[in-house]
């Protein structure tokens, strides 16, 4: 450890009283985030730093706990009345930010909004939306929503749509059944309305003061608020992508939780009185995702002849490169859990039993010489470094692991503003990418990530590599209509064996999230990895 780092640490175990000085009464909350929110409107893009920002802000339907359990949020129940249809009873007493009452037809005009929003990045939200063939505000308090098919994890879709007040479309009454527009033509209200704070107005336990892209974001706590309280008047989130930095403004004191600090630091930080660390296990998967679907790839072999990654014996070879408990000991410090499959063992649709996916070198020689590659091939390997943990060094061992079966790598890696919109665009051909379920179950990974892509029903809209898999497809689609549990997880388990065969997607391992805090402040965590100012509270 340098030795300016010793230096303000010895000097802040002796300034514990200092630190706590910044006491609860400040009544404000410095927290500094690892990764840049791309808009502060709510159905932008499903991307974690965005999420943490929503939950302050807006609220939907459905909300998930720390543990990824489904709860009441604007909707205190429901019933499901066939297969396809549910009706849900709204929460009395809820007010938006601008006094205006919440009621279904906010419901209504705020998921019309998800289809006609220019601005979604890879159908986010309206992959959701897509899906519902009816939305009828029968009342204030009661909403009718029939499916398309039936949506087994509907209620953990429903968390993601932020209900906004249906005074942004005006005087006008939007219906559902009147196509996309629902209806209505315009204007609908714009990211840029978001990020000026005028159209930002939800439900939630804060208010949005300032919005600056890049910078830092500042809330207002809502006194309004239906539910508990939150502890802090003021909340301030301000982006620092190094962790270096987001360190060093802890250690000053001028952050007072920050996200994801460096794994070298952990050591350090748990000896040390003036601080306190929160550490939950996620389902984030780190993973690597293949082009299967061109040939040649835009970044093999500088993009001439067949792809080599069309072949799954040197999907699987470039898997086998990859040593994971030594990624784990000496890359991630520890804080990673060594994949096998695409979610933790025991959760719906997992495949019990497998050993962590196994590093055998030699076997990926080989099998990179019976596709026809025994000199290997040349390719370029994207990745961010700035948005996962230790994620430019992770980068860097993987393109070491797979240099050493011949396979030449370039790393090419940047900053996630730059990665996401250029992965959206389909521009990569190998890319290191992650991924949190915010439900127990493969389904959702699946669907998102391995499915073949259809616009029209919001299937595999991050599947930027163009698998296709016809067995795949029909297990999955199948477990998508089938309500019972145990049925769906037994398809889903055959889909998962599948699809650790072919390796489309290669898992790496699942992060650890961690907070490092001053003393005095509690956190459990959330298992999604989002960071919420309302349950931080003041240690007892």
């Amino acid at each position: 450890m340098p030795a300016p780092f010793r230096t303000v640490l010895a000097l802040l175990a002796g300034l514990g009283a200092t630190l706590a000085g910044h006491s609860a009464a400040a009544q404000t909350l410095r927290i500094a985030m690892s990764g840049e929110t791309t808009s502060a409107d709510p159905h932008n893009y499903s991307l974690t730093p965005n999420t943490t920002l929503q939950q302050h802000i807006f609220e939907a339907l459905t909300e998930v706990d720390a543990d990824l359990k489904v709860r009441p949020g604007l909707a205190t129940r429901w019933e499901r009345l066939d297969d396809l249809t549910w009706v849900f009873h709204l929460r009395d007493g809820v007010r938006f930010h601008n006094g205006q009452a919440f009621g279904a037809p906010d419901v209504v005009f705020s998921y019309c909004r998800t289809l006609n929003n220019p601005g979604e990045v890879v159908q986010s939200f309206s992959r959701v939306t897509r899906r519902i063939a009816g939305l009828e505000a029968v009342d204030e308090r009661t909403l009718r929503l029939t499916t398309k098919v039936p949506e087994p994890l509907l209620l953990n879709d429903l968390e993601r749509l932020a209900i906004l007040p249906r005074t942004l479309a005006g005087s006008a009454t939007l219906d559902f059944g009147k196509g996309e527009d629902c209806g209505f033509a315009g204007p609908w209200p714009t990211a840029q309305q978001f990020n000026d704070t005028s159209a930002a107005i939800g439900t939630g336990p804060f208010k949005l003061r300032s919005y600056t892209p890049g910078g830092a974001i500042e809330l207002d706590r809502n006194d309004d608020y239906w539910g508990d309280k939150p502890h802090w008047a003021q909340v301030r989130l301000t982006p620092v992508t190094a962790a270096g930095p987001r360190m060093a403004g802890l250690l000053a004191g001028d952050q007072d939780v920050i996200e994801s600090p460096g794994t070298g630091d952990l050591a350090n930080l748990r000896k040390n009185p003036g601080f306190v660390l929160a550490n939950k296990p996620t389902t984030r998967l780190i993973f690597i995702q293949l082009d299967t679907g061109r040939s040649p790839s835009p970044f093999v072999n500088g993009g001439q002849g067949r792809n080599p990654l069309q072949d799954v014996r040197v999907r699987q070879a470039l898997s086998l490169a990859i040593d994971r408990k030594a990624v784990q000991e000496r890359v991630m410090d520890g804080v990673a859990t060594p994949a096998a499959q695409y979610l933790p063992e025991g959760m719906t649709g997992t495949l019990p039993g497998l050993p962590v996916l196994p590093y055998d070198p030699a076997r990926a020689k080989q099998l990179l010489a019976e596709a026809g590659y025994k000199d290997g091939f040349a390719l370029t390997f994207h990745a961010t470094n700035n948005r996962y943990i230790n994620d430019a060094r992770l980068a860097q061992a993987l393109a070491q692991f797979w240099n050493r079966i011949g396979v030449k790598v370039e790393l090419d890696a940047m900053p996630s503003s730059v990665f996401f919109g250029r992965r959206g665009k389909k521009e990569f051909s190998v890319s290191m990418g992650g991924w949190a379920a915010d439900a127990d179950e493969t389904l959702m990974f699946f669907r998102s990530w391995l499915l073949t892509s259809d616009r029209a029903q919001g299937l595999g809209t991050s599947n930027y590599g163009g698998w296709s898999n016809p067995a795949f497809d029909g297990l999955t689609g199948r477990a998508m209509e089938t309500m019972d549990p145990a049925a769906r997880g037994g398809l889903l388990q055959q889909a998962s064996r599948v699809a650790v065969d072919e390796m489309p997607v290669v898992p790496v391992h699942f992060e650890n999230a961690v907070w490092a805090m001053r003393k005095g402040l509690a956190y459990g965590g959330r298992m999604d990895q989002t960071t919420s100012a309302a349950e931080i509270r003041p240690a007892e």
